[in-house]
């Protein structure tokens, strides 16, 4: 089945048509020889077939590079080009009334016709190629995510949608934090984090200094009067200061000197301001006098003064009662808590999959650009997966081929016998197929495998149906145990790969559960969410379940601890940490940052240490997860534990009349690695340690940790004596200091 022809898809992969001798060859425009072309963008990256014999990947007629840690481009970067004004930066052809796409990075211009060349597949939007992987303009920020009518002509609404779904969560084109100052304070990304996915964000948010009001929620550029109310008591910046927003009323509300647009709207609201040079305003519209300990109020509740908000241009105050009618400031003290729980591990060791878990559990939805980002990164993991078994075919080939020529060599009147081999094993593809094979392999091998997968998706789903369906791949995804780089869960989607490949294909929750590397462009996820009731918490004793208390759980990828943990720092209000740690670590190894190979658990291990050493966490109840328990009793049936030089003397006792391994023996493994994590944590602390066993692909094992740690945060830490047997499973170990 031949894969349709090219057209104008915004793929950086032209389709390849078959000739007679099934060498790939691909249909090229002609290119524009002119050497007064642009400098700073010349031709994209375009990937060609060759023939069988050769897998070489053509790149075009420029080499782009995407290091991040290439150059920002500025507003003030000239591009060099001879073409005449409001020409085309490519073909130079066109004036300033031919409709052009802008580049986000170096505002290059290109027409209908070179836009598609000049960017590619647009993995990060619209950049051209050479501007992959670098910080956009931020004069051009407002238009992220927007489409242009010209992209709409030229590619399907899957594409565009593809295209600017990228172009918003692409992690080189997010907001740098450093550059939003609020009160005179520089963010850092923890909380450029909580200010743009708070209840009530501020819109439009550029680099700039805003001031802030903790208080009441108000918010505006710094040396201007309010222009949004958002949500307060935000943990976000230093202290406002009195010149903030250059009032001249002489009246200061939350030590902020107010505008005379402000002070006139609080006269109108019933507030008397005369000699009176302080008020206290909160964000639910109470005010009260300095020195005075009654409220009066709310002042928000006056309908009228909305329309008077309105002719002032001043930002409208939001709505303070709730659907019950009951008003906002009578809510209790514990609706009102958000108790925070902070999810850390080493690589690999299901903090995503537990979060994501979370999320499917206490029916958190995940967002469309969540849903689309997590689409295709299952799709580009299946071309990484079918590279790795197809890589594995032409070993398993060359090993069957060499094998058969021995043979021949030894056998009886051997002599040109090893000539007459015809090459073909049942290993051996088409050549359709092999060129496709061989190009693939390539791909990933150079490290390009993202940038042009998925967007290339629809263009290759023919091939990966045809090949799923040939007799040599299936040979070689019988032999898939044998290819140490296929991860454990590639057979989940290996086995639906013809479905995933289709542009229609929707993830299912199941399928979002097992997707690796699907964390957030910054490293930092979070989600609020309630409890719900569960049948059999009403029988518990002196139980009480509310079902409005809020908690937020916060994922910090291990990517961005780094050696110090830095960003540890930030979370001092947190009220849990969550430490997970994979069981089957024990005989894997990793390269840590000094290219040093070290045994997985003993990083964990000392990333543990260094997390409840840091002085951010001190007092902080820790509650450690030990993941994958499904997999601990199939990992020591192949190799002991004692593999690792940490659990050096673990010696379970086994029967003599089976010498088996049993579930009993791994639960004795899940005991002494806990204890041996408690001991750790009582030397560096002399505070108790909580354990639990988890399996993160097991909503219930999920939740009962959860719950486990929202009955730890309860209990009274001068009498734990009420553990509730609902609660102390086999798979929790109560916070002690000793085995």
């Amino acid at each position: 089945m031949d894969p349709p022809d090219s057209d104008a898809t915004g793929s950086v992969l032209s389709s390849p048509s078959v000739s007679s001798s099934g060498v790939f060859s691909q249909k090229r425009e002609d290119i524009h020889n002119n050497e007064t072309t642009t400098r700073h963008v010349k031709i994209p990256s375009v990937v060609t077939f060759r023939g069988p014999e050769s897998c070489d990947m053509v790149q075009g007629e420029s080499n782009s590079n995407y290091s991040e840690t290439q150059s920002t481009h500025t507003a003030e970067q000239s591009i060099e080009r001879n073409g005449k004004k409001g020409s085309c930066y490519r073909c130079l052809e066109g004036n300033r009334f031919t409709e052009k796409e802008i580049c986000i990075v170096c505002n290059a211009k290109y027409c209908c016709k070179c836009v598609l060349r000049a960017m590619g597949s647009m993995p990060e939007g619209r950049k051209c190629v050479t501007c992959i992987g670098k910080k956009i303009n931020e004069s051009r920020r407002a238009s992220l995510g927007k489409c242009s009518r010209l992209l709409k002509q030229l590619l399907n609404e899957l594409e565009v949608k593809q295209a600017m779904s990228s172009e918003k969560t692409s992690k080189a084109n997010q907001l740098p934090p450093q550059l939003v100052l609020i009160n005179g304070e520089p963010l850092n990304q923890y909380k450029l984090h909580v200010l743009q996915t708070c209840q009530n964000p501020p819109k439009k948010l550029k680099p700039g200094r805003y001031w802030y009001d903790k208080v009441s929620g108000f918010w505006g550029k710094e040396g201007h009067g309010p222009c949004q109310i958002i949500t307060a008591q935000l943990n976000v910046g230093g202290r406002i200061k009195d010149k903030a927003s250059n009032g001249n009323a002489k009246v200061l509300v939350n030590d902020r000197e107010i505008t005379r647009k402000e002070l006139w709207m609080l006269q109108f609201a019933g507030v008397n301001c005369e000699g009176k040079p302080s008020f206290w305003l909160s964000a639910d519209g109470y005010y009260q006098e300095e020195g005075q300990k009654n409220e009066k109020g709310p002042i928000w509740k006056k309908t009228r003064i909305k329309l008077f908000c309105a002719l002032l241009s001043l930002p409208v105050p939001p709505n303070v009662v709730n659907p019950a009618g009951e008003d906002v400031s009578q809510r209790t003290l514990e609706q009102q808590v958000l108790l925070k729980l902070l999810l850390v591990g080493y690589q690999k060791s299901g903090t995503s999959t537990i979060y994501k878990q979370a999320k499917i559990l206490y029916n958190v939805p995940f967002s469309e650009d969540e849903r689309q980002n997590i689409k295709l990164k299952i799709q580009c993991n299946l071309y990484g997966y079918l590279a790795i078994l197809l890589e594995g075919r032409e070993r398993f080939e060359e090993v069957l081929l060499e094998n058969r020529k021995l043979q021949f060599a030894d056998g009886p009147g051997s002599s040109g016998g090893a000539s007459q081999i015809d090459g073909k094993t049942k290993y051996s593809l088409s050549p359709r197929l092999k060129a496709f094979s061989e190009w693939l392999v390539q791909v990933m091998v150079s490290g390009n495998l993202e940038v042009i997968f998925p967007a290339a998706t629809r263009e290759y789903a023919p091939f990966i149906q045809e090949l799923w369906n040939d007799a040599a791949f299936q040979a070689t995804y019988n032999r898939r145990h044998e290819l140490q780089m296929l991860p454990r869960i590639a057979t989940y989607f290996l086995e639906r790969a013809v479905e995933i490949s289709r542009t229609d294909y929707e993830p299912s929750d199941m399928d979002i559960l097992y997707a690796e590397g699907t964390q957030s462009s910054n490293g930092l996820s979070s989600m609020e969410f309630s409890f719900p009731t569960r049948e059999r918490e009403s029988f518990i004793d002196g139980y009480q379940h509310d079902p409005l208390a809020r908690y937020q759980l916060i994922r910090l990828h291990p990517s961005s601890l780094g050696e110090s943990c830095k960003w540890v720092g930030m979370f001092e209000d947190v009220n849990m940490v969550l430490f997970c740690v994979s069981l089957t670590d024990y005989d894997e190894f990793w390269l840590d940052s000094n290219g040093v190979l070290i045994n997985k658990m003993v990083a964990s291990k000392q990333l543990f240490e260094t997390i409840v050493s840091h002085p951010t966490l001190e007092q902080k109840d820790f509650l450690l997860i030990l993941n994958k328990a499904d997999l601990l009793l199939e990992k020591m049936e192949e190799v002991p534990l004692t593999r690792c030089e940490w659990f050096h003397d673990f010696n379970p006792v086994i029967s003599h009349h089976n010498n088996n391994l049993t579930a009993s023996v791994a639960q004795r493994a899940f005991h002494y690695i806990a204890v041996k994590f408690k001991r750790l944590f009582d030397s560096l602390t002399h505070s108790k340690l909580y354990v639990c066993m988890v399996t993160g692909l097991e909503p219930d094992s999920v939740d009962d940790a959860f719950r486990y740690a929202r009955e730890i945060l309860k209990w009274d830490y001068n009498d734990n004596s009420f553990i509730s047997n609902e609660f102390s499973t086999t798979t929790h170990i109560e916070a002690s200091t000793t085995s």
